[in-house]
């Protein structure tokens, strides 16, 4: 099945603006996570974060599990375990590597989508979509430093990678389900499977359970009513925009995400921020010219 089953519209919309304003709030959270982890355990944290968005989600449409299908609890189902992996890999990241740096990384997702369309739905990626990967792996080694240059990318940065990966893969499957779910439905599940997979990896590894603090409690509090809303808002905009627009829009995240940081008092070295920029450019280079790709064999097919 082809992931592309949205209706196409050339205009800039409401779902186009919904999903820049998501990458607004998707950039600042990483600084927010990075000081909710100095008072607390990564995987209770993320446990914690998508239980309030759950509850989030469900006070604002009680009784949306009525009528729950069963494709609509494997889509949470997947898509949960997804978030679970992009979001808790991301978190332990951040306590290692700084906030700027982490959103530049989990970029990656977007050159990776087109790779991974080529496995799960045998769309080959094109000239332009191995271009960006290139430019895209360049930009990491740079962005993880020295070290990073000598091929030796650390713990952090490599677990940010992984991270980037399961959220192609989220991506890749919200648009697989758009049109055929329930909206709210889907999104109740896939937060709570996040957040119970989370405690329960949390208690599995033998994490403590954080003293009350203030902090704590206003990242959770903040980061729970983002989730929900961020989640809600791509499963929304994703049944009307294709994933192609949607991941060049997402591109905006990490510039974002580096503003803020910068703002804050993060200053990344000039052999980061060139990686930074290729990483961008990747994603530019690997969606726009994607979609020129398209556009030129639909005039070929129509050329007597």
């Amino acid at each position: 099945m082809n992931m592309n089953t949205q209706p196409a519209s050339k205009s800039f919309g409401k779902p186009e603006l919904a999903l820049m304003l998501v990458t607004v709030f998707w950039g600042a959270t990483f600084l927010i996570v990075q000081l909710a982890v100095t008072v607390s355990e990564p995987f209770f944290f993320v446990g914690l974060r998508f239980g309030c968005a759950t509850l989030a989600i469900a006070a604002c449409s009680l009784g949306a599990l009525k009528g729950l299908t069963r494709q609509e609890l494997w889509a949470g189902l997947l898509i949960g375990i997804c978030i679970f992996l992009g979001y808790s890999s991301q978190t332990v990241g951040l306590q290692t590597i700084p906030s700027s740096k982490s959103a530049f990384i989990t970029a990656l997702y977007v050159p990776l989508v087109p790779l991974l369309q080529w496995v799960f739905l045998k769309r080959k990626p094109s000239v332009m979509n191995w271009a960006g990967v290139l430019l895209a792996f360049i930009g990491l080694a740079l962005l993880a430093g020295p070290e990073g240059t000598r091929g030796g990318v650390g713990w952090g940065e490599m677990i940010t990678a992984f991270g980037a990966l399961a959220i192609a893969v989220e991506i890749i499957l919200i648009s697989r389900f758009a049109g055929k779910i329930n909206l709210f439905r889907v999104t109740v599940v896939q937060l709570a499977v996040t957040s119970l997979v989370s405690f329960g990896v949390s208690a599995g590894v033998g994490e403590a359970v954080p003293d009350f603090s203030w902090l704590l409690f206003s990242c959770v509090l903040l980061l729970g009513v983002a989730s929900a809303v961020i989640q809600v808002t791509m499963n929304w905009a994703q049944k009307h925009v294709s994933a192609t627009r949607a991941t060049l829009i997402y591109a905006g995240e990490p510039v974002w995400a580096g503003i803020i940081g910068r703002l804050y008092g993060e200053r990344l070295p000039a052999l980061a921020l060139v990686g930074a920029v290729l990483i961008v450019l990747a994603v530019i280079i690997s969606e726009i010219r994607l979609k020129w790709l398209g556009k030129e064999k639909e005039q070929l097919k129509r050329e007597p």
